[in-house]
């Protein structure tokens, strides 16, 4: 089926079925499109897209990874994701209480995992299908990070100037945060500074394993 690894094939059905799940009983009906039609449409493309520009098994898996964070907070429009209420069903306790938050922080959280969890995959399709060599698609992966959290903002600021003033604010979440947009991309860069100081400190302590990691093909 579709030409691909079975993992990555199953990798889709899972990224859809999570994304059907999200929209059961869904809590924010009118703002549902807006938060999943993206994730739609790259399951829908995602067939041909990973047949014609092949990744390993490991980068579709992170790149699944962040797509499901993405798709738990589209669900509660991110800024009523209720890890508070499941932790303290679990433990007793809260997070923002133990940490001292004052706003919904999974918002952070999932761009801190754009960086965290994309700089890999984004590294592959360079190094693989760019040409560049291994060292140069790191420093390039972890440039895309920023250069994609800064277009992201800007599309947020853009939405805020067409649309419903309800609806911009909380698509966009920012809680009353001034800062929202800096401190987003922020925690996108720093996810992604992780990756390449883990990656640069493993080349140095096993020679070519390290910086190399990501050319492993587990297809």
């Amino acid at each position: 089926m579709w030409g691909m690894p079975r993992a990555q094939q199953g990798m889709i059905v899972l990224l859809a079925l999570a994304v059907f799940a999200a929209n059961i009983d869904q809590p924010y009906p009118e703002l549902a499109p807006l938060q999943h039609a993206p994730t739609v449409g790259l399951i829908l493309a995602a067939p041909w897209l990973l047949r014609r520009w092949p990744l390993s098994d490991r980068s579709v898996a992170l790149i699944l990874g962040f797509l499901l964070l993405h798709t738990l907070g589209g669900r509660y429009i991110y800024s009523y994701v209720p890890y508070d209420a499941w932790m303290r069903a679990i433990t007793g306790h809260d997070i923002s209480t133990a940490l001292g938050w004052r706003r919904n922080g999974f918002d952070r959280l999932v761009h801190f995992a754009f960086g965290l969890l994309l700089t890999l995959p984004f590294a592959e399709m360079a190094w693989r299908h760019g040409g560049a060599s291994r060292r140069l698609a790191g420093l390039l992966a972890f440039a895309l990070i920023g250069l994609v959290s800064a277009l992201y903002e800007i599309f947020e600021w853009a939405l805020t100037i067409v649309a419903a003033g309800d609806t911009a604010d909380y698509y966009n979440g920012q809680q009353g945060d001034i800062w929202d947009a800096q401190k987003d991309m922020a925690a996108a860069i720093m996810g992604s500074l992780g990756v390449i100081a883990y990656m640069t400190m493993a080349r140095r302590l096993r020679g070519r394993q390290g910086m190399d990691e990501f050319e492993r093909s587990d297809d």
